[in-house]
């Protein structure tokens, strides 16, 4: 089955057009949105991915809409988890909350571009060699293993070679400009820190995708699915980040669970190259029929189900609930003193 290629340009001219019009809102007007205003943004881009996923069900199939479905749900869980590492780097660098939002739609940008690259490669390698799925399946077995464990959270707090080599070549001022990427110091223009945040944003995206990617291509091996499903993820990131900021401590158990996804995508690459099997060093080169191939609709079960399951178990764990403690005796805290100062 192929999707129809009035199906895939029209969608890429409406969503190009999407966000370009986000970008230019967020230019035109940098501000630091309220939880009601990202709130709804989030709510807009998650009924749009729905509407998409009604298309493709109307117009392709339902099989292409489910692995649109299962890949979407699966890329935005994952994305969940850069959230740690932006907030990281925004408090790292000190970027102003107003200018977050420009911030992340141009490091959205940059990696939706970066990952277009790698998802076509990625197409082609699998076109050509269907023993990369080997690859790919002990890869994220390896990437869930790794992620259950609990060390690497400093690393991600140190700077990147390639970021501190950028800040000794490009001349730079010390603070930002507001939302400017060049500004004048001392009568001749230099970059701000803002271009180091830019990139590092994007390079950390990329990075991220290494372990989506091919999550995805476990799913489906439609690069058009691929894309659209991390268009849609990325898209709805930016208001995720405001949305759940204050959130993301109490998501205990996001990455075990995350986890557990990248686990069975992981088994079900490697049953899929195990059914698709060319190696003649494996069953003398022929398929193995015995391995069973996993269908798209128990694949979405079992994602869906792992996420709620962690977001459940996380809001009513006893940290949560200690949380919640903290932050309703700073709230009662701060209405004590407001009542002082009147009086």
């Amino acid at each position: 089955m192929e999707l129809p290629v009035w199906f895939e340009v029209g969608s890429f001219v409406v969503l190009g057009l999407i966000l370009l019009t986000d970008l230019l809102l967020v230019l035109k007007r940098p501000h630091e949105p309220s939880m009601k205003e990202a709130g709804l943004w989030v709510a807009f881009y998650v009924a749009l991915a729905l509407v998409f996923a009604g298309a493709m069900f109307a117009f392709t199939g339902a099989e292409f809409g489910g692995q649109f479905i299962a890949g979407w749900v699966t890329e935005y869980s994952l994305s969940i988890d850069n959230l740690f590492v932006f907030i990281i780097i925004m408090a790292r660098f000190s970027v102003p909350r107003k200018y977050q939002q420009e911030v992340l739609m141009v490091g959205i940008i940059i990696a939706l571009i970066l990952r277009g690259i790698f998802i076509l490669l990625g197409a082609f390698v699998i076109e050509q060699f269907s023993w990369v799925f080997y690859i790919f399946g002990a890869f994220l077995l390896w990437t869930a293993w790794k992620q259950t464990q609990d060390e690497g959270e400093d690393e991600e707090e140190r700077e990147n070679p390639l970021i501190a080599r950028i800040r000794k070549v490009i001349p730079m001022s010390e603070k930002f400009d507001g939302g400017k990427l060049r500004t004048t110091l001392n009568g001749r223009k230099v970059f701000t820190p803002m271009l180091i945040v830019f990139v590092t944003i994007g390079m950390t995206d990329l990075l991220f995708a290494v372990d989506s990617i091919p999550a995805i291509f476990g799913l489906t091996q439609s690069a058009f699915i691929v894309f659209t499903a991390n268009i849609f993820a990325l898209m709805g990131l930016r208001q995720l980040y405001f949305l759940l900021g204050g959130l993301m401590n109490k998501l205990i158990y996001l990455k075990h669970a995350l986890s557990v996804i990248l686990a069975f995508i992981g088994v079900k690459l490697v049953l899929h190259a195990m059914h698709v099997n060319e190696l003649p060093f494996i069953n003398n080169g022929q398929h193995i029929e015995w391995a069973p191939e996993i269908p798209t609709y128990v694949s979405l079960a079992i994602i869906i189900g792992t996420i709620l399951v962690a977001v459940v178990a996380s809001l009513l764990s006893p940290a949560a609930q200690r949380s919640k403690l903290d932050a309703r005796l700073e709230e009662d805290a701060r209405k004590s003193r407001s009542m002082s100062d009147v009086d």
